[in-house]
């Protein structure tokens, strides 16, 4: 679909109308935040990633949503769901999951042309140790790059406290992904790094929309993409975890489209 709204910055990021655009924008992520909600009831060892992706598949129909990621680059399935050292692009298979392997489902659903994406981590049985820990560094990185979103900071803003947060927890922050503009397209400037120098990158406007994605790793952070050409994996086979939400930038701080409604989006829910 044609990206047709509001003005755009010198840096390629378009503004959003805060209350006509970010209503659309907020239906859209709240589909997908609902689907996330409800696949989790089903995950646990013996499922397999495919079962899940048929379950979201389905569960996008009945909400009247369409697919963005299915024929998407030639993509054909509903989720990306990446299973312990999967940083992300996982594909769902046959794949059965085991006591204690985290996961990463992501989802981006289409809803009268606007675009809902987010991801969140989730537990096949039992938690260890290391993975809770992983797990909790890396929602918290999350929402304290949350806190640096309002009019008058910088992209670099974001990436610095991520990183500092994360590397403080003996942590590494990929490099090779990021979170990015979205609204009536699905991937839109700006790139949002999850590393960088405070003060540095475009400034924050009211209006913008866009992801924050960190992908962080128990060990370093280079990664690879396997032979499939969508799978990207730690090089050093270390457990990675990622959590995104979907926000918008307010007159006064932001908005976080895709939060949950169950208050499922962190594991220890359960």
């Amino acid at each position: 679909m044609e990206e047709s709204r509001g003005r755009v910055t010198k840096d390629g990021i378009r503004i959003y109308n805060t209350t006509s655009d970010f209503d659309g924008i907020r239906a859209a992520c709240q589909v997908t935040a609902q689907i996330l909600d409800e696949v989790a009831d089903l995950v646990k060892p013996g499922v397999t990633t495919a079962e899940l992706d048929d379950f979201i598949r389905n569960r996008l129909v009945e909400l009247g949503a369409t697919s963005a990621t299915i024929g998407y680059r030639g993509y054909k399935h509903a989720s990306c769901i990446s299973v312990n050292h999967v940083v992300c692009h996982g594909i769902p298979s046959d794949k059965v999951l085991h006591d204690g392997d985290i996961l990463n489902i992501d989802v981006t659903v289409i809803l009268d042309g606007w675009f809902g994406d987010s991801s969140r981590m989730y537990v096949a049985g039992n938690l260890s140790r290391k993975a809770e820990r992983l797990i909790d560094v890396t929602h918290e990185s999350l929402m304290i790059g949350i806190e640096q979103v309002k009019p008058g900071n910088t992209f670099g803003d974001i990436g610095h406290a991520i990183q500092t947060y994360v590397e403080g927890n003996r942590m590494s922050v990929v490099r090779d992904f990021c979170g990015h503009g979205v609204g009536r397209v699905f991937h839109a400037p700006p790139n949002v790094l999850h590393y960088g120098r405070a003060g540095s990158g475009p400034v924050l406007e009211e209006g913008m929309i866009f992801t924050i994605e960190p992908m962080v790793n128990l060990g370093r952070y280079e990664t690879k993409v396997l032979a499939d050409d969508w799978t990207a994996v730690t090089r050093d086979k270390s457990l990675s975890a990622q959590f995104e939400h979907c926000v918008g930038v307010t007159a006064d701080g932001c908005e976080i489209f895709t939060l949950s409604p169950a208050n499922r989006f962190h594991p220890t829910w359960r």
